[in-house]
């Protein structure tokens, strides 16, 4: 149904095999195909995904760069943190959106699965024998989109993408190269984040 070797791209890219990251790709695959969009290029797309950074099942969003081409490196796909399987793409020309999210019956199936169980107990995922994990993965590579996933209705957004710079200076303090959006000018001197003690 699906071109495998994207399945196989994404296990290199995400470092092991484990169930969230497939179902990722299947979930950034079905919106492309719900907005009539290609892979992202450049910044032809935009990500909002909704996992968090510390719960089970955070790879799903290694799976979405991988189908639709939003990366962090890119700068085009952002974490809400929500703690949640889901992603909102957007179409940035046409400011067409839609709305993904793991279907929860499969979810809670997913969670009680052995894998999930050995995920618990700490394991770690490539620890794992393939006869447990390998048809957890085939049965998402090939199950019927709507078994899967919930695939909204594609809608408008009011989205404006933020505009990369190439304006830069160099730290007073550290002497790093530092572009204009991370600059804290103190008493005229110019200093990047940490230098400037500007930082969480």
């Amino acid at each position: 149904m699906y071109d495998r070797s994207l399945l196989e791209f994404g296990i290199k890219f995400h470092g092991h095999k484990c169930p969230a990251m497939p179902l990722g790709i299947r979930a950034g695959l079905s919106a492309m195909r719900a907005l009539g969009v290609s892979r992202a290029k450049n910044k032809e797309l935009h990500c909002l995904v909704e996992t968090g950074f510390a719960h089970a099942t955070m790879c799903f969003v290694d799976g979405v760069q991988v189908a639709t081409g939003c990366t962090f490196g890119k700068s085009n796909i952002e974490k809400l943190d929500y703690s949640k399987n889901a992603l909102t793409l957007i179409d940035v020309k046409t400011k067409r959106a839609v709305r993904v999210s793991l279907n929860p019956e499969f979810q809670i199936k997913g969670l009680s699965s052995e894998f999930v169980k050995l995920r618990k107990e700490g394991v770690e995922p490539q620890d794992i024998k393939p006869e447990i994990i390998d048809p957890l993965i085939e049965r998402i590579w090939n199950a019927p989109d709507e078994e899967i996933l919930v695939v909204g209705d594609v809608f408008e957004i009011d989205f404006e993408p933020r505009k990369g710079t190439f304006e830069w200076s160099r730290c007073e303090k550290c002497g790093e190269v530092v572009f204009a959006t991370g600059l804290r000018v103190i008493e005229g001197k110019k200093f990047c984040l940490p230098c400037s003690g500007d930082i969480g």
